[in-house]
């Protein structure tokens, strides 16, 4: 497993617990470290399961280790670069060690998102360097993750796993290491079709999460309720899927992988509109939610410059400790070059930076002349926080079933 993060490490404990002998490679020592104490450092990976495949998985920095494995499965990371476009570098880095120990019959899978014609035009080439053949002296195919941080109703076993190789054979091979952890296996043409398959999952929320990000715009200046407007559509029994607004996207999928599907298609003279405004439209959303909160504290009397405001929750998502690309981070951004005075209380995020740390919530909220729920934690006591502070807006529509007169809702 070349890469022990939110999905290498969880994939490395499936196969683990399978019975496969797994070697984990990470470049962080801090890892490596841990791992070897037992420890992890995933939310959703326990130290107990760390512990529990002792004799079955080891981790280290060194791909001299990776020679004698029969399948090397690439999770490294796949950002986006300043300017939003991919960020390629932590695969081309990878192929390059690989290809100095690749052998003859192993099977090289990639997982990490990225565009179609990446495994086959990138990644093959970069292997091919060690002076053997991709699909004839090894098998290379792409299977996309489909981890969810968080998630215990869908797991690595009950989510069906696509497969494309770049060769029948390839993909034949790598359905047959998925089989080991996963009940369902899809093999498709190639890894072309498994590359735009990850990206049309996550471009089909990030667009559906968009229009009801516009919607709860135009809703503000209609002055409707754009919670009961939601509530409502999702009462018909077809037709409809139902998404909520909120401050943004955040994770490392649904704000990426539009930007992956653009930079490609641009390569090809064709310009997704609909796919790059659908990105606009959810990047500029934390902006919105400031200009909101704002206006809360100008029908109070009060200004920006000097407020505390208290936020709720700075993971991207419920339930998780991830930050990578929150709304709630450019928010705090935002409302500090405003002047305000920011505090923040997230059990799952003790701290942000060395200065801005999760403070203790009841006295936070008393001292708030704004608290913002920004992501709603199952733990959060949405009763204490109505009532213990004197402002509340809700990006959530968390507490739509409250009366409140000191709640302003998105």
């Amino acid at each position: 497993m070349i890469g022990l993060g939110y999905v290498g490490l969880p994939l490395a404990v499936a196969f683990a617990e399978a019975g496969s002998e797994v070697v984990g490679l990470d470049l962080d020592p801090t890892k490596i470290e841990m791992l070897a104490a037992g420890t992890s450092y995933i939310e959703d990976v326990p130290d107990a399961a760390i512990s529990g495949i002792a004799d079955l998985f080891r981790a280290t920095a060194d791909y001299a280790d990776l020679a004698g494995c029969d399948a090397l499965i690439v999770c490294v990371p796949t950002p986006l670069t300043g300017s939003r476009e991919p960020d390629l570098s932590f695969l081309e880095k990878a192929g390059s060690a690989l290809a100095e120990v690749l052998v003859e019959g192993q099977t090289v899978i990639l997982e990490s998102t990225t565009y179609p014609g990446t495994t086959r035009e990138m990644l093959a080439p970069a292997l091919e360097a060690s002076g053997l053949k991709a699909g004839a002296d090894f098998h290379l195919a792409f299977s996309p993750e489909r981890i969810d941080p968080g998630r215990t109703d869908f797991t690595i076993r009950t989510t069906p796993k696509l497969v494309g190789g770049i060769d029948p054979e390839s993909t034949a091979k790598a359905a047959e290491i998925y089989e080991l952890v996963c009940d369902r296996v899809i093999r498709l043409s190639g890894p072309e079709a498994a590359e735009l398959a990850k990206l049309l999952e996550n471009i089909f929320r990030s667009v559906n999460i968009a229009l009801v990000n516009e919607l709860a715009q135009l809703c503000d200046r209609l002055g409707i309720d754009i919670w009961e407007v939601v509530d409502a559509a999702a009462t018909k029994p077809f037709g409809f899927m139902k998404f909520e607004p909120g401050p943004g996207m955040g994770g490392h999928c649904l704000p990426v992988d539009p930007f992956y599907l653009a930079f490609r298609a641009r390569e090809y003279d064709f310009y997704p509109e609909f796919i790059e405004l659908a990105g606009k439209i959810n990047q500029s959303q934390p902006l919105f939610c400031v200009n909101r909160a704002e206006r809360v504290l100008n029908d109070a009397g009060k200004p920006v410059n000097g407020s505390k405001i208290l936020l709720l929750g700075i993971s991207y998502k419920a339930g998780v400790g991830d930050t990578r690309e929150s709304p709630a981070i450019k928010m705090i951004g935002l409302l500090e070059a405003l002047g305000a005075e920011i505090s923040y209380h997230d059990p799952h995020v003790p701290e942000l930076r060395p200065d801005l740390q999760s403070v203790e919530l009841g006295p936070a909220l008393a001292e708030a002349d704004l608290t913002i729920l920004v992501t709603a934690h199952p733990e959060t006591d949405l009763e204490q926080v109505v009532s213990s502070t004197s402002l509340v807006l809700d990006l959530r529509g968390a507490t739509r079933h409250f009366d409140a007169d000191n709640v302003t809702r998105l």
